[in-house]
């Protein structure tokens, strides 16, 4: 899907009111109890069952899920691509449905699989082109085209045929078509894919750097989960169609004010692995040959307490260890999967 092709409306003048509406206190996007169920009867697959989330205006935020889980089909029906069953979606406070050239106006999004540029022009041709189909003259953004391609590491190839250009170089014009117009939000699907180190971390920078600076709101998925981790202020983790997480990626990692410790002691049984889910909070228990393991997350004063009451008890701990979570982790712990 390019910046302009008509399933998301990009290719709609962006209004006075959509650009008023960049302003109001409405969320971004707000999606409730978004269904969509493909075939019918024993065949039938729900893809997307019940969604329901909001995105603040400003913010960066991921969307994992396993494959197969309806990552795309969700997007595609916020994007106005598939039709779903139930559910609304509204863009900017506006109803996707009911005034679909408003909503999106202001839309503009990047999806895997899909020829993003024109490939016979060259790589300021094709910014320019999706501006002015964004309903936007492009010489009044042309300092914003110098400063994209600046940035991405575009400028030397600005008069090239995107043809010519590596699969990394496509990438990064991809998302530099998507940015031309000057979209408020935009959805990216696999952004840094066949990008190098340093060209996926320009483009994490890049994204920041537009947030902060311009209030640009992104929908972010991605297989990578340190770009989502370095990214994102939130994500929305799905499984089975349906949300299973949607919190701060601080709160996802447990880096919040709690403490998370392996504890391994041969007096671990039963009952007592069941007492200390009342004292702290077990993230996951392993009964071993002789005795246990359990994980737990705590505050300082949680675990004070944990200890004092493991030290009543007489139990010895034989190993314990501070446990580092990354984002990987949660997902696998959430999904069941390990392949996001």
């Amino acid at each position: 899907m390019t910046a302009s092709e008509p399933g998301a409306q990009a290719s709609a003048t962006r209004t006075a009111r959509s650009r008023s509406a960049a302003t109001s206190e409405e969320p971004a996007v707000a999606v409730d109890g978004l269904r969509k169920t493909f075939g019918t009867g024993e065949t039938a697959v729900t893809a997307v069952d019940g969604v329901t989330f909001e995105i603040e205006r400003g913010s960066v935020v991921g969307l994992l899920g396993p494959n197969g889980t309806g990552k795309t089909t969700l997007i595609k029906s916020i994007l106005g691509m598939v039709l779903p069953d139930e559910g609304t979606v509204h863009i900017g406070g506006v109803d996707a449905r009911a005034s679909p050239r408003a909503a999106y106006a202001d839309v503009d999004a990047m999806l895997e699989g899909a020829r993003n540029d024109y490939w016979r022009l060259t790589v300021r041709e094709n910014l320019r082109y999706f501006a002015t189909v964004s309903g936007v003259d492009p010489d009044s953004v042309a300092a914003r085209h110098d400063r994209l391609l600046d940035r991405l590491g575009l400028t030397a190839k600005a008069d090239v045929p995107v043809r010519d250009l590596s699969r990394g170089m496509k990438q990064k014009v991809s998302l530099a078509s998507v940015l031309a117009g000057g979209a408020g939000v935009v959805f990216l699907d696999e952004p840094t894919l066949g990008l190098d180190v340093e060209s996926s971390r320009t483009l994490q920078r890049e994204l920041r750097r537009l947030v902060a600076e311009e209030g640009l709101t992104v929908i972010l998925s991605s297989h990578d989960m340190d770009v989502v981790e370095r990214v994102c202020d939130r994500v929305v983790i799905m499984a089975d169609g349906r949300v299973v997480a949607d919190d701060s990626v601080d709160a996802l990692l447990g880096t919040d004010d709690s403490h998370r410790l392996e504890l391994t002691s041969a007096d671990f049984d039963d009952a007592l692995l069941g007492e200390l889910g009342e004292r702290a909070a077990v993230v996951g228990t392993e009964r071993l040959d002789r005795g246990g393991r359990v994980e737990v997350r705590a505050d300082s004063d949680g675990l004070y307490a944990l200890m004092a009451a493991l030290d009543d008890r007489g139990v010895a701990l034989d190993d314990v260890r501070s446990v580092e979570r990354d984002l990987e982790s949660a997902f696998v712990a959430l999904t069941g999967t390990d392949e996001p």
